[in-house]
């Protein structure tokens, strides 16, 4: 789906809880004093954030989404392979962050068993938002294996980059290049599966598989995953 633009008194809100977080994390705390600071009633910041701290923390992996974005559109690619271009999109997507420690506590937050959906939610929003701005064509099943390994790649990447201190990042650089080399194989695989003739007919039926309609501007997206081809 694509990534929806951050209203501008949520990023309000969340530009005065980063301070909050290196020391209290996503959490009700953060909340509150983002809230006081920024001088917004309660009562409306809980319609911005139903969740508090989870809606901040939601919405500034998105603004991250939406900057690597604009990033990329600006960025000249023309020369570059395309495995070249996924890597270096993993790449200005943490060139954007502006707080590790934000991203560190939100990885907390999100691995706990009830926010796990949510933190899901969000690396799939990070893959599709990349392969829509590399221009993917696929419609079909290539459509969910793309997002699902490269969303495997980014949360790898993420994890490994939280722990780097190499100078400039060049064991995250690295560690990039070799999982999107892994992407490429895969790529292979799937090529072989449905050339087979023992997995043809798996390969046939996922080929049936469409992916989600995404509406026009200013209309909501279908909430379906995806819907089957009609194989006459």
């Amino acid at each position: 789906m694509p990534t929806p633009p951050v209203d501008p008194k949520l990023d309000q809100l969340i530009d005065a809880a980063l301070p909050h977080v290196a020391f209290d994390g996503w959490s009700q705390a953060t909340f509150d004093a983002a809230v006081a600071e920024v001088g917004m009633d309660p009562a409306h910041a809980r319609t911005l954030c139903p969740r508090g701290a989870v809606d901040l923390a939601v919405g500034y992996h998105r603004r991250g989404d939406m900057a690597m974005i604009a990033a990329l559109g600006a960025a000249d690619m023309r020369n570059m392979r395309f495995r070249d271009k996924v890597a270096h999109a993993i790449r200005l997507r943490l060139q954007v962050i502006d707080d590790k420690e934000a991203v560190r506590r939100g990885t907390v937050l999100f691995s706990l068993p009830h926010m796990a959906p949510d933190g899901a939610k969000l690396v799939w929003g990070t893959a599709d938002a990349i392969w829509d701005a590399l221009g993917d064509p696929s419609r079909d099943v290539n459509w969910y294996t793309k997002r699902m390994t490269l969303s495997g790649v980014y949360s790898a990447t993420v994890l490994f980059w939280l722990g780097d201190d190499s100078v400039g990042g060049q064991a995250t650089d690295a560690f990039i290049d070799r999982r999107i080399d892994n992407v490429m194989q895969f790529e292979k695989v799937k090529a072989q599966v449905r050339d087979n003739p023992l997995t043809k007919p798996f390969a046939t039926l996922a080929a049936r598989l469409t992916a989600p309609i995404k509406a026009p501007p200013k209309m909501p997206d279908v909430d379906l995953p995806g819907m089957w081809r009609d194989p006459s």
